[in-house]
C-alpha cells in the first residue's frame, strides 16, 4: 500500500444512521472453488476517549470472535500496530538497513522521544469474563488462551488498553506535514486472521494488512472543538458532556475501521443518485489553489464511482469519505486518507487509485501482505483505465507506462517473484515495480492473452464470485477459465511465480516464409501484422498450444505454437514487406527491438 508509484490513500465516512446493501450473509457461503470454504467472523464494540493535547487515548473493546473454522484455537493474536513507532522496532531497523529506504521513514522512527512514539500497551484481557495470560511482542500480542476455542464457538473478549498516537510518519499519526492533527488508521488491537492456512500475525514493518470480516460499533469521545470522519455511519448527533463530544459509528461487515479529526476540518458532501453519500474533509486553511481543487473533487469523485461500479460490481455501503490526512494516500474502510496539498490532476488521480482499491482491497480483500500485487496492481491497472476515461480516452495506450517500468524491471536482473511477501523484498524499489507495474501488467496482458471482453467479464464475475471472500491468486484465473474454457495454469506459474520472461523475435522473413524465435522462457499466443509487398496488411494469431483455445480474433488463425519448439515456420499469402509481433503492445515482451522486421 501506498508509498510508490501511485501516492494515495483510503479512508473513511460520516453521515446519518443507515445500512450497507448488499451485504449478505451469503457473501460468507460456499468459495466458488471450494464448498468446504469458511472464514472467521469479529465483532468490535470500542469505547475511546481522546486527549487532543497529548495524544493519548484510553480504549475499553469488547470482542465478540466466532471461530468458523474445523480447528480447536489454542491462542490467538492481536496487532499493535502503534507500537512500530518506537526506536528499535522492527520498522525502525528495517528502515535503516534497506538499501533504498522510503524518504517517509529514513531514520526518524530512532530518534522518537517517549512522548513523540506510538504504542499500544493492554492493560487487562479477559476471556469470557476470566483474566488470560498474554505478552507484547512488538507489534503482535500473543494471547495464550485459558480454554480453547472449540469449532463454532463464540468467545468474548475485553480488553482496557491505553495508547499514544505517533507523530505522522506512516499513514497514521498526528500533525502530519499539511497540518492535520489525527490520521487515526490502524489504531486499535485488531485481531489476527486466522484461516485455511493458519495464523496471519505478520509484525508490522511498513507494508500491508489483513484483517477479519466483522461489525464495528465506537463509541468515540473528543475535544468539542474536532471535527470527525471515520468509516461507518454516525448514530444521531454527537452528544456533548464537559467540554467534550461523543462521536457513535457503526460498521457493518468491514475489517477495519479509520478515523481522523482536526478542528479546521471543512465536510462537503455530494449524494449520489441511487448510490452512497460522498463526503470530502479537508483543511480551511489551505491555499487558495488547493480549496478550489477540493470544491472540484466531489463531481469527478461521483464519475469515478460510476466508472467502478461499472466495470468491477456495486459499491455496497451507504457512504465513502475522502478525508485529507496521512502521508500521501491510503485505502480503509468506507473512505481514504489523501494529502491535499497537490495539483488537481494529482488530487483526482490519488483519489482514483485509492476509491478503486475499495473493492479490490477492501470487498475483495485478499491477504495484501502475502499477495499485494493482487491488490496494488489490480488497482492501478483499473484506476488508470478510469483516469482515462475521465479525459475522454485521450490516451489509445494507458497502460504504456506501467508496462515500461515492469519491463525495466525484468531486465534489471534483480526482480523477484510476486510470490515474495511483502516485507521481504530486497528493495522498495522492486516491491514498488513489481506490486503496483507487475501486478497491473497481470491483468492487463490477461486481456490480450484471453481477449478484452473476455477480460471484463473476468473481473466482474471474480468479484461478483469472491467480494467478501479473502480470495487467492489463483482465483482470479480459475475465474477466466471457467469463462473461457481455456488452460490458462501456465499463465499464472510463469509471470506470478518465477521471474521467466518473454521475448519473441522475428528470426527471418524469406519471399513469403516467416520464421519466428521464443527467446525467454516464458510461453505466449502471439498476434502478429504482416504488412505485404502490395501494402496490404493481415494480422495472424498464432495460438499457444498449452492455452488449448484460441483468444475472440478477426486475425488469420494459423496452427498453434509448442512452447518447447524454439521457433515456428509459416508461409504467408504473399510477399512480404514487414513483420510486426504484437502492434498493441499489450504482450509484456521484454525486447521490443526484435519484434519489427522491415524489408531493406
Amino acid at each position: 500500500m501506498k508509498y510508490f508509484i501511485f501516492s494515495l490513500v483510503s479512508f473513511f465516512v460520516i453521515t446519518s444512521c443507515g445500512t450497507a446493501n448488499q451485504i449478505t450473509n451469503e457473501s460468507q457461503a460456499s468459495r466458488v472453488t471450494n464448498s468446504d470454504y469458511w472464514q472467521q467472523h469479529v465483532d468490535y464494540s470500542m469505547e475511546i476517549d481522546m486527549d487532543v493535547n497529548n495524544y493519548q487515548y484510553k480504549g475499553k473493546q469488547k470482542l465478540v470472535y466466532t471461530n468458523n473454522s474445523p480447528d480447536v484455537l489454542n491462542r490467538v493474536y492481536y496487532h499493535l500496530y502503534f507500537n512500530a513507532f518506537q526506536p528499535g522496532s522492527e520498522m525502525d531497523v528495517r528502515s535503516r538497513t534497506i538499501q533504498d529506504p522510503s524518504p517517509k521513514i529514513g531514520d526518524r522512527i530512532s530518534k522518537l522521544q517517549p512522548n513523540e512514539i506510538g504504542y499500544i500497551k493492554v492493560n487487562s484481557l479477559k476471556q469470557n469474563g476470566t483474566v488470560i495470560a498474554h505478552k507484547t511482542v512488538g507489534t503482535v500480542l500473543e494471547v495464550h488462551l485459558k480454554n480453547p476455542i472449540q469449532p463454532g464457538e463464540k468467545v468474548t473478549f475485553d480488553m482496557d488498553f491505553d495508547a499514544q498516537v505517533p507523530i505522522q510518519i506512516r499513514r497514521s499519526g498526528r500533525d502530519n506535514s499539511e497540518g492535520v492533527a489525527l490520521s487515526m488508521s490502524q489504531w486499535y488491537p485488531k485481531l489476527a486472521e486466522y484461516d485455511d492456512e493458519g495464523w496471519h500475525a505478520d509484525p508490522y514493518i511498513g507494508r500491508e494488512f489483513h484483517g477479519v470480516w466483522g461489525d464495528f460499533d465506537v463509541k468515540l469521545t473528543i475535544d468539542k472543538d474536532y471535527v470527525v470522519g471515520g468509516t461507518g455511519y454516525l448514530q444521531g448527533e454527537p452528544t456533548d458532556k464537559s467540554g467534550k463530544k461523543t462521536y457513535h459509528f457503526k460498521a457493518p461487515k468491514v475489517h477495519d475501521f479509520t478515523w481522523a479529526a482536526d478542528p479546521d476540518f471543512i465536510h462537503d458532501t455530494l449524494q449520489m443518485p441511487n448510490g452512497p453519500l460522498l463526503h470530502f474533509y479537508y483543511k480551511k486553511d489551505l491555499d487558495q489553489e488547493y480549496l478550489d481543487n477540493w470544491k472540484k473533487l466531489p463531481s469527478d469523485t461521483a464519475l469515478l464511482m460510476e466508472f467502478f461500479n461499472e466495470n468491477i460490481g456495486e459499491y455496497p455501503y451507504d457512504q465513502y469519505s475522502v478525508i485529507q490526512g496521512g502521508d500521501g494516500g491510503m485505502e480503509y474502510a468506507m473512505s481514504t486518507l489523501i494529502t491535499g496539498e497537490r495539483k488537481y490532476g494529482s488530487l483526482l488521480g490519488v483519489t482514483a487509485h485509492e476509491l478503486a482499491h475499495t473493492w479490490f482491497q477492501f470487498l475483495l480483500a485478499t491477504n495484501e501482505s502475502k499477495h499485494e500485487w493482487m491488490d496494488e496492481g489490480f488497482t492501478s491497472y483499473i484506476s488508470t483505465l478510469a483516469m482515462n476515461a475521465l479525459n475522454n480516452n485521450k490516451n489509445p495506450n494507458p497502460l504504456d507506462r506501467t508496462y515500461r517500468g515492469y519491463i525495466a524491471l525484468a531486465n534489471s536482473g534483480v526482480e523477484q517473484p510476486l510470490t515474495t511477501h511483502s516485507d521481504r523484498y530486497a528493495t522498495n524499489r522492486v516491491y514498488g515495480t513489481a506490486a503496483y507495474s507487475k501486478g497491473a501488467v497481470f491483468l492487463a496482458q490477461l486481456g490480450y492473452v484471453i481477449g478484452e471482453d473476455n477480460l471484463k467479464k473476468t473481473i466482474k464475475k471474480y468479484f461478483d464470485n469472491f467480494s467478501f471472500k479473502h480470495p487467492k491468486p489463483f482465483d482470479i484465473i480459475r475465474t477466466a477459465e471457467r469463462l473461457t474454457d481455456f488452460e490458462l495454469d501456465w499463465y499464472f506459474i510463469d509471470f506470478a511465480q518465477t521471474t521467466n520472461t518473454i521475448d519473441y523475435g522475428v528470426k527471418s522473413v524469406e519471399n513469403n516464409t516467416i520464421t519466428l524465435e521464443r527467446i525467454g522462457l516464458m510461453p505466449m499466443p502471439i498476434d502478429l501484422t504482416v504488412t505485404y509487398n502490395d501494402g496490404t496488411i493481415e494480422n495472424y494469431y498464432i495460438p499457444l498450444r498449452m492455452m488449448r483455445g484460441t483468444k475472440p480474433t478477426s486475425a488469420t488463425i494459423i496452427d498453434d505454437w509448442a512452447w518447447a519448439m524454439p521457433t515456428y515456420t509459416f508461409d504467408a499469402k504473399k510477399a512480404v514487406k514487414s513483420v510486426e509481433i504484437d502492434a498493441s503492445q499489450m504482450m509484456a515482451d521484454v525486447n521490443r527491438e526484435n519484434n519489427v522486421f522491415t524489408k531493406e
